[in-house]
């Protein structure tokens, strides 16, 4: 175990926001002993005080699903994988007619631009700051879009990934990651968490047999099949629990803790 990858909503933060005080003492174990932490997250990089704040972390996060590299110490990109302003609005095009209820947003690297009804009232303070607009009024050439979703109001997410992924074809890649709300994440064409994370485990010499790899949903599937040890959230999407063929315990009992904890004391570390 050279490096631990992990997702954060769902695998090690709750939805009160908090990173549970056990889990908290495996990464700062796994830091002692000198393995390479590295959060693989769909959240853009302005979502990310519950590592600093929780966890004291300062290094590297790979955000939007694997489209930014965020230098979190630095508060900078590192890298990223933008769309084309045409292709959005192909795709828009195309997710319309396949679901004429759809609505949409487009994650920037310096904001987010939201069509009127995206959020229902009230349902996400996190985006409360951005006004709804229709996106041909906002989005222009110059802003790098690193992440499109669009939501539907009816169905659920897997119906939905079903119906709009071989109709979007080779203009982006799709996936989802939200448990109870049908909305779908695009990205560049083969951007995913596994793609970003190989680079990255490259750069420090690192094998995929030497990462261990934790993750709950869809977006998770692709990180979770590379990892030489992968796990799945037992509390996590069947897909991805499949993807995956290890469990780690569900959410409520710490379970990437549980796992970390096993594989430091196979290294003979003992946590405080």
């Amino acid at each position: 175990m050279r490096l631990v990858a992990s997702d954060i909503d769902g695998t090690i933060l709750g939805h009160d926001g908090k990173i549970s005080d056990r889990t908290v003492r495996a990464f700062h174990a796994c830091r002692r002993a000198g393995v390479e932490l590295v959060f693989v997250t769909g959240r853009p990089p302005r979502w990310l005080h519950p590592l600093e704040e929780q966890l004291g972390h300062t290094g590297t996060v790979i955000c939007s699903n694997g489209a930014v590299v965020w230098d979190l110490e630095a508060d900078k990109v590192v890298s990223a994988q933008t769309m084309a302003i045409d292709d959005i609005f192909e795709i828009r095009r195309i997710i319309k007619k396949v679901r004429p209820t759809a609505l949409f947003a487009a994650e920037t690297l310096t904001g987010f631009h939201l069509e009127p009804g995206f959020i229902e009232n009230g349902s996400s303070e996190l985006l409360s700051e951005f006004t709804p607009a229709p996106l041909a009024s906002t989005l222009t050439a110059e802003d790098a879009v690193v992440k499109f979703l669009a939501i539907v109001r009816e169905g659920t997410a897997d119906e939905f990934l079903a119906e709009v992924s071989p109709a979007v074809g080779s203009l982006a890649s799709v996936t989802h990651s939200a448990p109870t709300v049908a909305m779908l994440e695009l990205a560049v064409p083969g951007i995913n968490k596994a793609v970003t994370l190989a680079e990255y485990a490259a750069s420090l010499g690192v094998d995929a047999a030497d990462v261990v790899a934790f993750g709950d949903m869809p977006n998770d599937i692709e990180m979770l099949r590379w990892a030489g040890h992968g796990y799945a959230m037992a509390s996590g999407h069947p897909e991805a629990i499949r993807a995956a063929g290890q469990q780690a315990p569900h959410f409520d009992d710490d379970g990437v803790a549980q796992i970390l904890e096993e594989k430091l004391a196979a290294l003979g570390l003992q946590l405080p």
